[in-house]
């Protein structure tokens, strides 16, 4: 064998002493504490139902306490692990929460809760699990805040889908003529539908004077059928947006004042002091990251970047970074993976916004390679370039974004690659090339 190939290891048969894990369900938990024994080399193993109310979650912990428990482990089912692992670290217990497909049990094996409470605590022993993160509850606050807020303007957009529908279907063709429907002249037109003006010139005469479209095509436009029918459901999906409105501007409100009275616990000279809005404010100059979009960052990937050690752990964390497949001396590259919905779909908006602007880095890393990659995995690429330069901002406090201009990329090119890529180009055209190197001229 050769050498190279050889590779000593010292294992520990058990990294924890005292060890616990839960298996969760909905209004239970399957609790397996293992301690040492008496005897040396063997273990004492207890196995229990918990039920998962506060009174009897406390007693778990001061139980676990007592018994000096090192670690906690439970699996992420669903919402339902969160009152187990909020109360039990509430009482100073470590608590990880794993992956459900990082502890499956061996193939063939009976699956009980206890069981499975069993095959969890040996894991957790021997050190062979992996802790999901789970943010501080200030963090955890804000993206309650940001993720409420984002599923209200989900359906204030599904809401707004359905009055254009219904205008449709009443032959009102007024989209055709302004952007905005929910704007000044859509509101208004609307509004005076509800209330029963169906003369098409009155409703002409509420456009507003910015309206560039000639007068006769609005009054062809309003010109429908438009009932009472439609009337009662215009109502009431008009009062659903407002009261949706009404609903998002108080969470941006709210949102906002955490911000601004949340402290960063590494200020500008590094001894705290500063706010996060500041924080926001810096993430605000990345192109295509809005005010909205650093808030929701910073509510799922939070202010201590000592979770992530480097850009690349944080990329990888947000299903980013496409997986490496090797089987027989083949690589490829896999899927990226799921990862956090909230952050990839803020992410993703950023990317494709980042894409759009002129002579930036982030436009022209999308213009280079949707060429050869396609839309959609230019738009990952560019979205992982957003999260790597987050990464540096958060965990910096003196650094402010500069832009590495439109035509990075060109001026750190290999004259010789770029050379030969012309050349083939010019050969697929039908072309001949002899090159004739230039004199070098003195500096």
């Amino acid at each position: 064998m050769d050498e190279s190939e050889v590779e000593e290891t010292v294992e520990a048969e058990e990294v924890l002493a005292r060890v616990a894990a839960i298996d969760i369900a909905k209004a239970s938990g399957m609790v397996c504490l293992r301690v040492p024994a008496k005897v040396a080399g063997r273990r004492t193993q207890q196995v229990w139902n918990v039920q998962a109310t506060s009174n009897e979650i406390l007693a778990l912990a001061d139980r676990l306490v007592a018994a000096g428990v090192q670690r906690v482990v439970m699996e992420a089912t669903g919402v339902y692990w969160k009152p187990f692992f909020y109360l039990l670290e509430s009482r100073g217990l470590q608590c990880w929460l794993v992956n459900a497909r990082d502890v499956k049990n061996v193939p063939g094996r009976p699956k009980t809760d206890k069981l499975d409470a069993v095959w969890l605590c040996k894991l957790n022993e021997r050190g062979m699990l992996r802790a999901s993160f789970v943010p501080p509850k200030p963090v955890r606050q804000l993206r309650d805040l940001t993720r409420a807020r984002t599923v209200l303007t989900e359906d204030r957009t599904r809401i707004r889908q359905r009055v254009g529908a219904l205008l449709e279907d009443a032959q009102i063709k007024i989209s055709s003529f302004i952007t905005d429907l929910f704007g000044v002249t859509g509101r208004r037109i609307m509004d005076a539908l509800v209330a029963g003006q169906h003369d098409p010139h009155r409703l002409a005469d509420l456009a507003d004077a910015r309206i560039r479209a000639p007068r006769r095509d609005l009054v062809e436009a309003l010109t429908g059928r438009f009932e009472e029918h439609h009337a009662f459901l215009l109502r009431a999906w008009l009062e659903t947006e407002t009261h949706l409105t009404a609903e998002i501007d108080a969470l941006t409100a709210r949102i906002s004042t955490v911000l601004k009275d949340t402290e960063d616990p590494r200020g500008p000279d590094g001894s705290g002091g500063a706010h996060l809005e500041q924080l926001v404010e810096r993430l605000d100059e990345i192109p295509g990251i809005g005010e909205r979009t650093a808030q929701i960052l910073l509510a799922e990937i939070g202010w201590d970047m000592s979770v992530f050690p480097t850009p690349d752990h944080l990329a990888s964390w947000a299903k980013l970074t496409p997986r490496t497949l090797q089987s027989g001396g083949k690589h490829r590259a896999g899927p990226t993976g799921k990862g956090n919905p909230w952050l990839k779909g803020a992410l993703g908006e950023a990317a494709m916004s980042a894409a759009r602007t002129k002579d930036s880095f982030f436009a022209a890393r999308y213009k280079r390679l949707v060429k050869r990659r396609g839309h959609n995995k230019a738009l990952v690429a560019v979205a992982r370039s957003l999260l790597i330069v987050v990464w540096h901002l958060i965990n910096d406090p003196d650094a402010r974004y500069a832009d590495l201009g439109g035509d990075w990329h060109e001026r750190h090119l290999d004259p010789e690659r770029k050379t030969l890529r012309l050349l083939r180009e010019l050969r697929a055209l039908g072309h001949d090339v002899t090159l004739t190197p230039l004199p070098q001229t003195a500096a």
